[in-house]
Parts: C-alpha cells; sequence; structure tokens
C-alpha cells in the first residue's frame, strides 16, 4: 500500500455470522456513508454458529451481573424480539424452565434466582408439583420459570442484516493473507486472489477468529478450541411443549442437555460437548491435522484438559453411547426411550481458552493497530448480536475518526 491508495472500503467486516452482520448493519446505522464490505468464505451468511444452534432467544439469567454477557443478553433479547417483529422474522416468546433434578441442584436453582433477579429478569419460583402446568411430561424437585427466553429463526435474521445493512457482502471470500500497515491501513487477499483495501479491519471470524488475529499481526493471548454439540430430534414433540433444561454447572459455560420447541414445531435436544477434531468439524470423521496439532500445541488445551478431564469423560460417553445420552435426557423427561431420538445435525462452538486453561466466560474483543478483534462469543452472542454489534461498531468508528 502507498499514500494516496483509494480504498475499497472503510471498514471491512471478517465473517458473514450473525455478529459480523450485526456489526455491519450498526456502522451503516450510525455513520450512514460509511462504506463497509464483509468477506465471508461460505456461498451464503450464518453457515456456521449462528446457523446450527437451537434457534434460543436467551434471557441473560445464567450470567454475572455487570459482565457483557449479562448486559448485552438482557438487552439484546429484547431488541431480537423487536427486530423479528419488524421484519417479520418467525419468532416467539415461549419462556422457558429450568429444572432441578437432585438435592445438590437446589443450592444452585436459588443462586438463579437471585441472578435473575440481579440482572433484572423476572422469574417465577416452581415446587415439583407446579411444574407440570408447564410441562405435564417433565420431573424434578424444583424449577424457575423465565418468561423473557424466547426463539427465533437467527439464520433469517442474519439474512436480513445483511440486507438492511447496505454493505458490500462478498461470499465465497476466504481470508489467505493480511498486510496491515498502520500508517495506511489493512489490504486483506482472498484465496481467489482478490486484494480488497480498507481504513480499519472487524475480525468476527468465529471459529478462526484467534488465527485472523495472528494474520494481522496481534496476538490474541487465547485460542479457539472447538467443541461440538450433537443433538437429537424427539420423534414424539409433544412430549414437550416449550423449553426445559437443567441446573447448570457453573464452572463451565456449557448449559447440559436441554429441550428445545424450535420455530418449526420440532424438539431437538441436547447438546452435549465433546472436543471436535477440526474447526467445522461436525462429526467425529471430520479430521483436519493441522487444526488438531494447532490445538494440542497450546498449552491451555492441555491444562484445560487435565482440570476437567472428569466432565469431559462423561460429555465423550454421552458422545459415543445413545444409551448414555438417553440416561441424561430421562433426567428431566422421564417418558423418553432411545427410540425417541433421532440423530440431527450439529454444532461447534468455538471456545476461547487461555494460556492458563481457563475457558473465558465472557465475550472478549481486543484492539489492535487499524483492528477490532471479537474473540469469544458464542452463545447467547446470537441473543446478543444486535448489542454486541453496536459496541464494535463504535470502537470501529472511533478507530476510523483517528486515522
Amino acid at each position: 500500500m502507498r499514500p494516496g491508495i483509494a480504498y475499497d472500503c472503510d471498514v471491512l467486516v471478517v465473517g458473514g455470522g450473525i455478529v459480523g452482520l450485526s456489526t455491519a448493519f450498526a456502522i451503516t446505522r450510525i455513520a450512514p456513508g460509511t462504506r463497509v464490505t464483509v468477506l465471508e468464505k461460505e456461498p451464503g451468511p450464518a453457515r456456521h454458529q449462528t446457523g446450527r444452534n437451537s434457534g434460543v432467544i436467551h434471557s441473560g439469567i445464567y450470567y454475572r451481573p455487570g459482565s457483557l454477557k449479562a448486559r448485552y443478553a438482557v438487552r439484546g433479547a429484547a431488541e431480537m424480539v423487536k427486530f423479528c417483529a419488524e421484519y417479520g422474522i418467525a419468532h416467539a416468546v415461549t419462556g422457558k424452565l429450568i429444572v432441578a433434578t437432585e438435592k445438590d441442584e437446589l443450592p444452585r436453582l436459588h443462586a438463579l434466582v437471585q441472578r435473575g433477579r440481579e440482572n433484572g429478569i423476572p422469574v417465577r419460583e416452581l415446587g415439583a408439583a407446579q411444574i407440570a402446568e408447564y410441562e405435564p411430561q417433565v420431573r424434578g424437585l424444583a424449577a424457575i420459570h423465565v418468561g423473557t427466553t424466547g426463539i427465533c429463526d437467527f439464520v433469517g435474521v442474519a439474512r436480513q442484516l445483511a440486507e438492511a445493512s447496505g454493505a458490500e457482502i462478498r461470499y465465497g471470500a476466504r481470508v489467505e493473507r493480511i498486510d496491515r500497515r498502520p500508517e495506511l491501513g489493512v489490504a486483506v487477499r482472498t484465496a481467489s486472489g482478490e486484494v480488497v483495501r480498507a481504513r480499519v479491519l472487524v475480525n468476527c471470524a468465529g471459529l478462526y477468529c484467534d488465527e485472523v488475529a495472528w494474520l494481522t499481526g496481534d496476538d490474541p493471548e487465547m485460542r479457539i478450541v472447538p467443541f461440538r454439540g450433537e443433538y437429537y430430534e424427539l420423534a414424539r414433540p409433544d412430549l414437550v411443549h416449550g423449553l426445559v433444561y437443567p441446573v447448570p454447572d457453573p464452572a463451565f459455560p456449557f448449559l447440559g442437555v436441554h429441550l428445545t420447541r424450535g420455530i418449526d414445531g420440532g424438539v431437538h435436544i441436547g447438546p452435549n460437548a465433546v472436543p471436535a477434531l477440526a474447526r467445522e468439524g461436525y462429526g467425529w470423521g471430520v479430521v483436519r491435522p493441522r487444526e488438531v496439532a494447532r490445538t494440542l500445541a497450546w498449552p491451555g488445551a492441555w491444562r484445560m484438559a487435565g482440570r476437567h478431564w472428569r466432565y469431559g469423560a462423561g460429555e465423550l460417553a454421552r458422545s459415543v453411547s445413545k444409551g448414555a445420552f438417553t440416561k441424561a435426557v430421562r433426567r428431566l423427561l422421564p417418558a423418553v426411550t432411545a427410540d425417541d431420538l433421532v440423530p440431527t445435525a450439529a454444532g461447534v462452538r468455538a471456545q476461547a481458552v487461555l494460556r492458563d486453561g481457563s475457558l473465558v466466560d465472557d465475550f472478549l474483543i481486543k484492539e489492535g493497530a487499524r483492528a477490532v478483534h471479537v474473540l469469544n462469543a458464542p452463545s447467547p452472542a446470537a441473543t446478543a448480536s444486535l448489542p454486541i454489534g453496536r459496541e464494535v461498531a463504535g470502537r470501529a468508528l472511533a478507530m476510523l475518526g483517528s486515522v
């Protein structure tokens, strides 16, 4: 790049999932006239984390008060419902149950009630007999009902964001090289040989966000460790009326095997959480040795495994054994049988892991010279995508104004 060079855009967004498209949408809303280009390696939007989840609009009840997750999920849930209503995207505010099935889960359930109240979320406490008011087939010792939880078509949301943003969306554009010069800008070369020049880059690459950060020359100080979430579909969807969750273990960002009635009327059960053998490893047969090697080379992956191997063993058992998975489901839904569970599409969670083995729990956004990196935005990022997009857009625009 040379002084006086013509830029192709002001802000270049890498990644056409819901966070990248929300960012493009927010930039053009906040600063009309800003030229935004989105590069997405797939032939369409939302092909990975956005399009391979249970479609739940999360309330924000699980997240530490004051965290980005808590603030953005609570705000984002209301905004997502409004966005879907405005653009005619399929959605429903269904509420959900969080059910304790063991005595040692009761203190955690009560803690969730307090957390929900701290986050401004309406919560109703239920005794064992009251669970049947919402879910006649579900059994538990106690439960809470969270009224602001919902469901929607997140792929439809992503498509609408792409259309409404006015940004130039280039599909089939895999980023291969980034040349960043702080005094000039950023040039990105795609696999096709195309070069796109921008003043500021925004990295919303999801499962590959750490690698894109490295391409810019920034050290993300974390690595993405992919966890596959495997789902079944319930052959007897009449057994479940809405959304039913177990009490989660606060040591993990995973919510456990849950039951989710989707917009299409089907009921998904899952996910578990097992290490994937590729960043886009949606089955045990998908193995990318280079990606596995990069994961194993990260000290944090080994420290995480050493710390949580018992939990991981249980998840692995539910992956390889349908009987073990069925047993986990029967804790909530005793009427279910193995024959009721029909395998369906899996998803992969882009989980950021620090060098010390800690799982990054909150959303993580970092800045470099002429670059903003979204480095941890798994669930509930789809729910929170509109406020996350504004946060990232604000940083990119501030950066744009200073160069």
